[in-house]
């Protein structure tokens, strides 16, 4: 790879690194243990499993000759580019970043794990191009569910909120989902393999005000079929269509406020089979590829490449 760049990430469900080189990347990624039944990991743990995990990453990166001559290296520090939003665990990667760009002598270069994820999402999508002007996304994790539009900020992206969650994330919907079902966290991968073998068709239709929902009585109309003893695939499907249904709506609403502009769908939720369908037949929306719908670092890198390549790193 010529003139490469490395970006790192430490969310709090995946390690990953990656190297991106202008045209070509590479991410190489680990999920963080959770025990059966649990539904994440305290911040200390999550942090504690970064800084053990990203030396074999990295080492993985070097085996496949990939870390020579590394121009800058980069890392999410914060969930997203907004006053007071952290995370300890996006120590973990800040802090070997910054480490590794003094040992190299090259630049270090900071994001957002949110704007990581829409740099993937685009570059993965073949729209880079995406990046240079304004358009509506979706960020749809374990963590965050949010309308945002985006708009160009020298070679980086600056996020708007328009709408999203009121509460609990379409991510946590889904992984309690799974957690009840019996699923290993996090469920989503599992939920999309039992819809199609739901032999009921339900949905809850979410209360949509100002592109702002609330998912939290759909979490007890869960709870409520199991208790009811419906089927497992039924559940699933149920859940995930509602949540298809609510981002769907949201989507529609926000294209009639903001017309003619790209939808870009990033996140790991992103990955569902049953809202990628409907939201291209229905949206016209951009996907990430699955390997880069869920976190990783891939993004980081593009963005590190972009603002070396844009005279912004020192």
């Amino acid at each position: 790879m010529t003139m490469p760049v490395l970006g790192l990430d430490t969310s709090n469900y995946t390690t990953s690194a990656a190297v991106f080189d202008g045209a070509d990347g590479c991410n190489a990624g680990r999920l963080l243990a959770v025990r059966p039944g649990e539904l994440g990991l305290r911040q200390s743990d999550a942090l504690f499993q970064h800084v053990k995990q990203l030396p074999a990453l990295l080492e993985e990166l070097e085996g496949r000759g990939l870390l020579r001559d590394l121009k800058a290296v980069g890392a999410s520090t914060r969930p997203r580019a907004v006053e007071g939003s952290y995370m300890p665990c996006f120590l973990a990667g800040e802090s070997q970043g910054r480490a590794l760009a003094a040992a190299l002598g090259v630049p270090f270069s900071a994001c957002s794990h949110q704007q990581g994820h829409l740099a993937a999402a685009a570059w993965s999508a073949g729209r880079t191009d995406l990046l240079d002007g304004p358009f509506l996304a979706w960020h749809l994790s374990g963590g965050t569910t949010e309308l945002l539009l985006v708009r160009p900020q020298g070679t980086n992206v600056a996020a708007e909120k328009l709408g999203g969650t009121s509460d609990i994330s379409a991510g946590q919907l889904i992984d309690r989902t799974g957690v009840l079902l019996g699923l290993q966290f996090p469920a989503g991968k599992a939920l999309d393999e039992l819809y199609p073998q739901a032999d009921a068709c339900m949905e809850y239709r979410v209360k949509l005000k100002d592109l702002t929902f609330s998912l939290s009585g759909m979490e007890n109309q869960v709870k409520r079929l199991l208790a009811e003893g419906e089927a497992p695939a039924n559940v699933a499907r149920f859940t995930l269509d509602t949540v298809c249904s609510v981002v769907l709506r949201a989507t529609q609403e926000a294209q009639r406020r903001c017309p003619g502009l790209p939808v870009l769908c990033s996140g790991g939720v992103a990955s569902n089979r049953q809202l990628r369908a409907a939201m291209e037949r229905s949206c016209g929306a951009l996907f990430a590829q699955p390997c880069y719908s869920t976190d990783n670092a891939m993004g980081v890198a593009i963005l590190t490449r972009r603002a070396l390549e844009g005279g912004e790193l020192a």
